[in-house]
């Protein structure tokens, strides 16, 4: 698999080169916002989106919140398998990370020392916007948007190849895609006893509000209504 690595005509290594470039003559400053934009912000963001979804969605309690909300719970548990499928990948591939092979390339990362191929960093954020593309198209796309944007950083910040991170990519999408029905199936049920609940309804409805409308705490309203009969009676 070294030759994943060689230069020459490869235009993996060409593009590393040119987008790196960009990190070399760019002010030290702006060099340093996009380090951390790559190591924390970019994951940081999408788990804001995700959060931002839950919030949205319990708070309009529609009659699919369970489903949406059961979709959220997957997404970051996509992330997570798609980086231990990662494992083996990453072992019996065994590609050096770019700044061992290349001279001349601005690493603002120190201290890189495991495989490059695939790109965990791509993997997650691309496995956690397409869990949440599935339980909301519209966050879904912004989460999407900001996944590309990372795998551009990755290769800014010298630290990766471009095919690592189109790799990781693919790896989320396809983790987060093709496990989703079965994830769903087991989740959903789960989640829709959550909202039945008394005292845990609210994480999947504003107000507790079960899957037909009314309120989650039944015996107190029965309670309710059964007293004003009585009184009208």
């Amino acid at each position: 698999m070294a030759g994943l690595a060689d230069s020459g005509s490869n235009p993996d290594v060409d593009l590393l080169y040119d987008i790196n470039g960009l990190a070399k003559d760019a002010p030290a400053w702006f060099d340093r916002v996009m380090e951390y934009v790559g190591e924390y912000g970019l994951l940081l963001g999408v788990v804001l989106l995700v959060v931002w979804c839950w919030w949205s969605v319990r708070r309009r309690g529609d009659e699919d919140a369970a489903s949406t909300v059961a979709a959220l719970i997957w997404a970051p548990l996509a992330a997570g398998v798609a980086v231990l499928v990662n494992v083996p990948i990453r072992g019996f591939v065994e590609r050096p990370r770019p700044f061992l092979d290349h001279q001349g390339l601005e690493v603002l990362v120190e201290g890189k020392t495991d495989y490059s191929f695939v790109s965990d960093h791509a993997t997650i954020v691309m496995a956690m916007a397409v869990g949440l593309f599935v339980a909301h198209r519209k966050f879904g796309l912004f989460g999407i948007v900001l996944a590309l944007f990372g795998g551009f950083i990755r290769v800014y910040m010298g630290v990766h190849y471009p095919t690592d991170v189109i790799g990781g990519f693919a790896l989320g999408t396809a983790v987060a895609l093709l496990l989703s029905p079965l994830a769903m199936a087991l989740l959903t049920p789960v989640v829709k006893a959550v909202e039945r609940s008394p005292r845990a309804g609210w994480l999947v409805r504003a107000g507790g509000r079960a899957a037909d409308g009314q309120d989650a705490v039944i015996p107190e309203s029965r309670s309710e209504r059964t007293s004003e009969r009585d009184l009208a009676a």
